[in-house]
């Protein structure tokens, strides 16, 4: 079995309301940690602590920063990345083997200089930017949220280290290993991980990443707000292919970020689902 870090940070909304109770069978299992940023009472805590601003500034503009603290949501959104990083520090240090980041604010839309869609500040290019002054130079962002991940790729447009697949509303593929696949609308499941498996699997590959950051979004399920057709057990097929394709390229280091979706049924649903196939506890 993996060593499957769960990462809490602030909740806003309804979509979280049924966690960590939705966890049922899952927190209890010797191979699953949780880490919290504010149930300080919990048995088996493992704290996670907010990164320094520094480490912010090293992907997103001082502007930018102050506009978000002008919100109100700063403290929320920084301990979502907070969780981020701390997961892959920990993966890379070889005491998890992968890990899912529960947040109320994705990354994807977050920018260099601007940021949107219920997206603050952009967690995987932090993560990344913290894991290379660690000596890891090698990564993949492989993005099933519906949606385009405008912010991620104005990160990294140019960095050739870091492999984007995004599967969202849109065809690209430039030389710097970023990609873009088109799922239109009324996409059937099978037709979606025929995608995923022409598109996604042969790259990393060939890529050959240090570490895997999943973006997960469950926002193109039929009845969310970006319905392309998908049932909620495509999300537990997505887990298990990028999952393989992290133990296949390496040693299994996968971090998942939760980003767009809204239904409490589907998280209740899908969430547990996908981190059992993580943990291998199915």
């Amino acid at each position: 079995m993996k060593r499957t870090g769960l990462f809490f940070t602030y909740f806003q909304g309804e979509r979280l309301r049924d966690f960590p109770q939705a966890l049922e069978g899952v927190l209890d299992k010797d191979n699953v940690s949780y880490y919290d940023a504010h149930y300080t009472s919990r048995d088996g805590l493992f704290y996670i602590e907010p990164i320094p601003e520094a480490l912010v500034l090293k992907v997103h503009s001082i502007g930018m920063v102050d506009e978000i603290k002008r919100t109100g949501d700063y403290d929320a959104a920084l301990y979502g990345v907070s969780g981020t990083v701390q997961a892959a520090r920990e993966i890379m240090d070889g005491k998890l083997d992968n890990a899912f980041i529960f947040t109320s604010w994705g990354d994807h839309h977050a920018g260099s200089d601007f940021f949107g869609g219920m997206c603050y500040l952009n967690g995987a290019a932090i993560a990344i930017a913290d894991l290379r002054e660690k000596g890891v130079r090698r990564f993949c962002i492989v993005d099933t949220d519906a949606h385009h991940a405008d912010g991620t790729r104005d990160i990294f447009v140019e960095d050739p280290d870091v492999l984007h697949v995004c599967f969202c509303d849109q065809d690209y593929s430039d030389s710097f290993n970023k990609v873009d696949v088109d799922i239109p609308v009324h996409t059937t499941d099978d037709d979606f991980m025929a995608r995923m498996e022409h598109e996604f699997l042969p790259r990393v590959a060939r890529f050959k990443p240090e570490v895997i950051f999943w973006e997960f979004g469950y926002d193109a399920t039929r009845g969310e707000y970006a319905d392309k057709g998908l049932t909620p057990d495509c999300h537990i097929r997505i887990a298990r292919l990028v999952k393989a394709a992290a133990d296949g390229v390496c040693q299994g280091r996968l971090v998942a970020i939760l980003c767009g979706g809204s239904g409490r049924m589907v998280a209740s649903y899908a969430i547990p689902r996908i981190i059992s196939a993580m943990a291998e506890l199915d």
